[in-house]
């Protein structure tokens, strides 16, 4: 497989990340970073960086993009890679608006365009065996999750970190969500309690929230970044080397049949012949072990594979994308509305505030 030629579009943190793992891919060359800070693309562009100002600028040979501006800039920046024909993963949220989003998505498939949404952590092999692993509980019944991180105070001496929308339900949540309809499907209603009683913001910093499956499961979900704790994703994984690592569980799923935990894969089911009941005790089986990989770089390899005519059901679709908005955004209203919002009730233009 030639390598993809693929820029990077906003060099910020995520830009710098998604750089990185482009230079690392064997099934990459990076055609250029589309920068318009002028400091910041001449500071690159001293560490050889093939650093350009605007689109306008990027090789003609380019045939990919990622994303990784501020979201208000996701909707312009997606339209213009996809009207000069070229594959793009944009970062998460696939638009500033529900009503931003459908239309790149439907531009990307009235060109028959490959378009994702950067949801990186479906790549891990440990995301993908869970999903797998499912099966062997029976019919899921319900899924409990608890994501608390108590982010430093000095966190919030950037204005914007104390805006209305900068929370952890729109800022943090909106993972967890795509990683549940990943292992378990459609979402079809949220209900959301806020509280900012910790850190006396106008923003929440704590929610907790009810989740209704397609599939007749439920969810719940407590969401905070006030409580120290070591239960979350980043946690558990060891993925951010910004945040200490715990190994902890942190998402526990139960079917008629036994129970999974998440991401350790330790799983609880048959131990005896007939009905699984609770005179039985449950045999615990122990997880497969997975090396750590990078997701990021598991994901552009992935989308490199795509761009040049392979399948994949990993990637997240830009349809995928807008679901998990969506469901997000529903939390967000049901909290603010105090009500349960269904699929299909989140307005079109709604910003999460």
């Amino acid at each position: 497989m030639a390598a993809l030629p693929l820029c990077v579009i906003g060099a910020g943190s995520i830009g710098q990340r998604h750089i990185e793992v482009a230079g690392l891919s064997e099934h990459i060359h990076l055609t250029a970073v589309v920068e318009p800070h002028a400091p910041l693309r001449e500071k690159l562009a001293q560490q050889g960086l093939p650093m350009v100002a605007s689109l306008d600028d990027v090789p003609a040979d380019t045939r990919a993009a990622i994303i990784a501006t501020p979201t208000q800039d996701h909707h312009p920046s997606a339209l213009a890679c996809l009207l000069r024909g070229w594959a793009v993963i944009v970062e998460k949220p696939t638009g500033a608006t529900l009503d931003e989003a459908q239309e790149i998505v439907a531009e990307a498939e009235a060109k028959g365009l490959p378009l994702f949404t950067g949801h990186h952590r479906r790549c891990h092999p440990f995301s993908v065996a869970a999903r797998d692993a499912l099966a062997e509980i029976g019919d899921l019944v319900g899924v409990q999750g608890l994501w608390s991180l108590r982010k430093h105070d000095t966190y919030y001496d950037v204005d914007w970190r104390r805006a209305p929308g900068a929370g952890p339900l729109l800022t943090n949540l909106t993972h967890e969500i795509d990683l549940l309809r990943f292992f378990v499907g459609e979402m079809t209603e949220a209900s959301a309690l806020l509280s900012s009683a910790r850190r006396g913001f106008v923003i929440e910093d704590t929610a907790s929230v009810a989740f209704r499956f397609a599939n007749g499961a439920l969810g719940s979900f407590l969401i905070s970044d006030a409580g120290a704790s070591p239960w979350s994703f980043e946690a558990a994984s060891y993925e951010n080397p910004a945040i200490a690592g715990s190994g902890e569980d942190y998402l526990r799923l139960v079917g008629t049949h036994g129970a999974l935990a998440f991401p350790s894969l330790t799983c609880w089911g048959r131990s005896a012949p007939g009905e699984v009941e609770w005179s039985k005790p449950l045999k615990r089986f122990e997880g497969q072990h997975f090396d750590r990989i990078d997701p990021l770089l598991a994901q552009i390899d992935r989308f490199a594979a795509v761009v040049a005519g392979g399948q994949d059901d990993v990637l997240c679709t830009g349809t995928d994308g807008i679901k998990a908005m969506e469901m997000t955004l529903a939390a967000a209203l049901s909290g603010h509305q105090g009500h349960p919002v269904k699929a299909g009730e989140v307005p079109g233009d709604y910003k999460g505030v």
